[in-house]
């Protein structure tokens, strides 16, 4: 049982108004929150897209992950070793999608609200129900929603891996300084620039995406959105001020920084990825979440911690009971 967790059994389907504990357990049966079904007759956000290719980017110019001695080295434990980017990758174009979810009744040129999205395919369905539904009961102002492609693979060496496993502000910069503007662009949305309406979701790296985005640039972002987090070692390509990647989140940075004006709902399943691995690897997802709820308890952050019994990584069971919870929880002081 780890040892953050408050041990009174609490589970929840739908929303939550009383203002809830930091720490949370919740069990099966998982069931779909109530908001991630339309009312008849509700209003419903339109969704668009559009194709980013690697030859626009002056951030991002593309990389692919190789296939060589370098990347097949694994610990005992199956963990990829870490290993310089020149190493592990070469030059590759890329093409990805970024998807837009537009309220009902936004108006073209006024200032919203923020949602940015890691791995948008994914959650493009279940972010456009859950703020369908709770725009229209007025439990969230009208987010504009931007659900990004990463550049395709996964882990170090890939180009997904360089976006959102690296510990800098540069991902943040390419979604500020190429991705936003052509979404203002092409559909007449203007976004606010004030941080507290802003968040940043993922699961899995994109949820290690979506704390440094808020980390490196909380003149940007003050919410986080995090299912499964990445919070291990698993940068790409690892950096002597951070050599143990975003296990550091934890094990230095927040202990050892002011605190930032970050809130943060996270949440872990108990059967996460490599949740038998011991310490030393610095790759166990349940302790590296565990990890990161007892360093923001002890920094005074405000936060909310869900631990899903018997869940997997980036379960889509838990995603469906807990995504209106947490994005209302998130915006609950924000001006409807």
């Amino acid at each position: 049982m780890p040892k953050a967790l408050i041990l009174g059994a609490l589970a929840f389907a739908g929303s939550v108004h009383a203002e809830p504990p930091n720490e949370v357990r919740i069990a099966p049966p998982y069931k779909d929150a109530p908001e991630m079904r339309a009312e008849p007759g509700q209003p419903k956000g339109r969704l668009q897209s559009f194709i980013m290719t690697s030859a626009e980017s002056q951030i991002y110019p593309g990389i692919h992950q190789l296939d060589n001695v370098v990347t097949q080295r694994r610990d005992a434990f199956g963990n990829r070793l870490a290993a310089p980017l020149d190493q592990t990758s070469e030059a590759a174009p890329y093409r990805r999608e970024v998807f837009v979810y537009i309220p009902a009744g936004y108006k073209p040129g006024a200032e919203a609200p923020l949602l940015v999205v890691q791995d948008g395919r994914d959650y493009t369905a279940r972010v456009a129900a859950a703020l369908d539904s709770l725009i229209a009961r007025h439990r969230v102002p009208k987010i504009v929603a931007v659900l990004i492609q990463s550049g395709g693979g996964d882990a170090q060496g890939s180009e997904r891996g360089f976006e959102y496993d690296t510990m800098s502000g540069r991902y943040a910069e390419f979604v500020e300084r190429e991705v936003l503007p052509r979404v203002t662009q092409l559909y007449g949305v203007r976004f606010t620039r004030n941080p507290e309406g802003r968040a940043a979701m993922g699961g899995s790296s994109g949820a290690a995406a979506a704390l440094s985005m808020a980390w490196y640039h909380p003149e940007w972002y003050h919410k986080v959105l995090s299912y499964s987090g990445t919070f291990v070692n698993q940068a790409s390509p690892a950096d002597p001020a951070t050599p143990e990647g975003a296990w550091d989140y934890h094990a230095h940075l927040i202990p050892e920084t002011p605190r930032k004006p970050i809130r943060i709902w996270m949440e872990v399943g108990e059967k996460d990825l490599h949740w038998q691995d011991p310490p030393e690897t610095f790759h166990n997802w349940p302790m590296a979440n565990d990890r990161m709820a007892a360093a923001l308890k002890a920094k005074g952050y405000d936060y909310r911690y869900v631990w899903a019994k018997d869940a997997v990584h980036v379960d889509n069971n838990v995603t469906m009971q807990t995504l209106p919870e947490a994005l209302e929880w998130l915006w609950r002081d924000y001006p409807r």
